[in-house]
């Protein structure tokens, strides 16, 4: 795979004038025709893309998601599809079928079409869901510029700002551009179903049920997944697994009331401390958890790790980008860290800091952690083990406020609260999923993509795979740094237009 980034000219004939189109490719486009196809249709593109980002999508305003459910069903019975909602509980389960009456195989697709919530005052423009266009300046600003920037000679780097931009509206966008496109080539060789997922940034808590209810009507042969950034270079990528998500959250308990630390400092005891402490035994300072048997079926062997090392990371890079000297030694490298359950802390919270930092001894403790699950992991036994430790230390260990006479009879107090999300899922390189990712971008690109055993990240996906007994593959189509859950999400313009040729070539593989 080359690591050289190539801008490609291409013109492209309109009703009454020729533009120079700048498109971005991470190799060398090979498929040519498939790529001026997808230039042709950036304006048309863009304009489909800004109307679904101006969709409000946050999963708790259930009037929003109704909205959105309305246009995601509309454009896609737009597109010869059978398209409605699921019953279920929660949101709805958007699904659009297209059946070839002479078809032997079904591809499920799944799609993100929830997002995370907002706050507008971290975002730089007025409102997050109203797309803006931006452009870099060479002191780093991204700097606003006009629509019209999008008619003229492209330049690839400019980049869409709005929530959800990548995550992930702009799969969902790419993916009907797609459909489009291959459209006008006749129908597939294959039945085409899609289940578009409103509750994915809250853990998508009724999808099990869902899918086990509506069994027969998702019934297919393998399931793909646009979503998620590629590989950190950028580099075109299909991901055969995911790991899943447990979380569990730890009180510790002090006085009722915060207290004068001049006057029971030494006397009031300090939840912060005792937290501190609980997890600081669970973890080295090297970042191994020290809980016994917490990694066991968990291994790498001399195959695997060969395997692992053939993903073009690059270590040095990598740790300079993200500002350390040293990792963490549960693997030797990247690759082989996220193929071991991880412990994170994710929050912690404890009285007051900086300019409200008060002199008290606080009333309580609390931390918020991530169990991240790879497939040998039983999320019930790993948060077992948490509890174990906890209770070793002495600690007695509920789930719920403590009882004042609860808080008289035991010294050292913890609320855990645990939620198994859902779990991690593996496919093979030579599965049907597996084989028609690897596929698809080895036509567009005339090289085989980067392959990833695992992606570090989580999408719940586990239980479509477990039900439906099928396998999977993951084909991003957005860039790597495109702020994701963060204030300022954007898509990179390049990689949109990449994105659609993307999954279209990944659609045309034949069955």
């Amino acid at each position: 795979m080359k690591k050289v980034i190539n801008t490609i000219l291409l013109w492209v004939s309109t009703l009454s004038s020729v533009l120079p189109i700048a498109a971005y490719a991470s190799g060398v486009v090979y498929d040519k025709d498939l790529y001026q196809q997808v230039i042709k249709q950036t304006p048309q593109a863009v304009q489909l893309y800004k109307n679904l980002l101006s969709l409000p999508n946050d999963t708790h305003n259930q009037e929003d998601i109704k909205k959105l459910s309305s246009w995601l069903i509309q454009a896609f019975n737009q597109r010869g599809f059978e398209s409605h909602t699921l019953e279920m509980s929660g949101s709805p389960l958007v699904y659009a079928e297209r059946i070839n009456p002479n078809a032997k195989k079904t591809v499920l697709v799944y799609l993100q079409a929830d997002g995370q919530p907002v706050d507008p005052k971290a975002w730089q423009q007025p409102n997050p869901y109203q797309p803006v266009l931006k452009k870099q300046q060479n002191d780093g600003r991204w700097q606003v510029v006009p629509w019209s920037y999008l008619t003229q000679s492209i330049d690839p780097d400019l980049r869409i700002f709005a929530r959800s931009a990548a995550d992930s509206k702009g799969p969902i966008a790419q993916f009907l551009v797609a459909l489009d496109l291959i459209q006008q080539q006749g129908p597939l060789n294959y039945n085409l179903k899609v289940i578009m997922d409103t509750e994915e940034e809250i853990g998508s808590p009724n999808l099990p049920t869902a899918i086990i209810r509506h069994k027969q009507k998702l019934k297919a042969d393998m399931l793909l997944i646009f979503d998620g950034p590629p590989h950190y270079s950028n580099q075109p990528t299909v991901t055969l697994g995911a790991r899943g998500i447990a979380t569990i959250q730890l009180t510790t308990y002090g006085p009722y009331k915060p207290q004068h630390s001049g006057h029971y400092g030494n006397y009031a005891p300090n939840p912060a401390l005792h937290l501190s402490q609980i997890l600081g035994s669970m973890k080295s300072q090297d970042g191994r958890v020290l809980i016994p048997n917490f990694y066991e079926g968990s291994t790498i062997s001399a195959d695997l790790k060969k395997l692992l090392s053939k993903v073009p990371d690059d270590e040095q890079q990598l740790k300079q980008k993200l500002g350390f000297s040293v990792h963490d030694k549960v693997g030797n490298t990247l690759q082989e860290s996220i193929q071991f359950p991880s412990l994170n802390i994710r929050g912690l919270q404890s009285g007051w800091v900086e300019q409200q930092a008060r002199t008290i001894v606080p009333d309580k403790a609390i931390a918020e952690i991530d169990i991240r699950l790879v497939k040998e992991s039983n999320p019930q036994r790993l948060i077992s083990l948490v509890k174990n430790h906890i209770e070793s230390l002495g600690y007695y260990v509920i789930d719920r406020e403590p009882t004042h006479k609860e808080r008289m009879t035991h010294p050292y107090i913890v609320t855990m609260k645990s939620r198994p999300v859902y779990g991690a899922f593996r496919s093979e390189p030579n599965s049907l999923a597996g084989n028609m990712a690897i596929q698809g971008l080895t036509k567009l690109y005339g090289e085989r993509p980067i392959v990833l055993r695992s992606g570090g990240g989580s999408i719940p996906i586990a239980p479509i795979i477990d039900t439906l007994e099928i396998p999977a593959a993951i084909v991003p189509s957005v860039n790597a740094d495109n702020n994701q859950h963060s204030p300022n999400e954007n898509l990179r313009v390049g990689n949109f237009i990449e994105g659609i040729a993307i999954i279209a070539s990944v659609l045309n593989q034949p069955l």
